[in-house]
């Protein structure tokens, strides 16, 4: 039964790859696969027999939580990439139109007086953290107590 042994294979993705991770999912498909086979034998269609199978079998939380890698009581957590490079370049692309609006402005209405540049002294902070947010965020591990 493919249908189970996907489901239980998704629900253990996060778990780093273990002797111990697959036998747990093989004791799971195979609990679930008799409980398919009686709820069969009892007179439910092969899908419902599945779908009640694994409404019936619940979440895997403490199990996964069990088998998940630990650092000094601390359990790892997989490693999620955030992609910090879109809200990069839109902090730059904001930071350009605001610096030049405040360029138009300053010669415009006041060209003997050069202001704008104090501003956007405080307007580049923007992108410059956004910048070490990315970088930090490549050397960044996540933990889980």
């Amino acid at each position: 039964m493919i249908t189970i042994k996907k489901y239980v294979e998704g629900l253990f993705m996060e778990v780093p790859d273990s002797q111990e991770k697959e036998s747990i999912i093989q004791e799971i498909v195979l609990n679930l696969e008799e409980k398919v086979q009686d709820l069969v034998e009892q007179g439910k269609t092969e899908e419902d027999a599945i779908n009640k199978s694994i409404v019936d079998f619940g979440d895997a939380g403490e199990i996964k939580s069990d088998l998940m890698p630990t650092i000094n009581g601390y359990q790892v957590k997989k490693n999620k990439k955030i992609n910090y490079t879109n809200s990069l370049w839109f902090s730059i692309w904001g930071s350009a139109l605001i610096i030049s609006l405040l360029l138009f402005i300053n010669f415009y209405y006041s060209p003997k007086v050069i202001w704008f540049v104090y501003p956007v002294f405080a307007l580049l902070w923007w992108p410059l953290a956004l910048f070490f947010r990315r970088l930090n965020n490549k050397k960044k591990n996540y933990y889980e107590k």
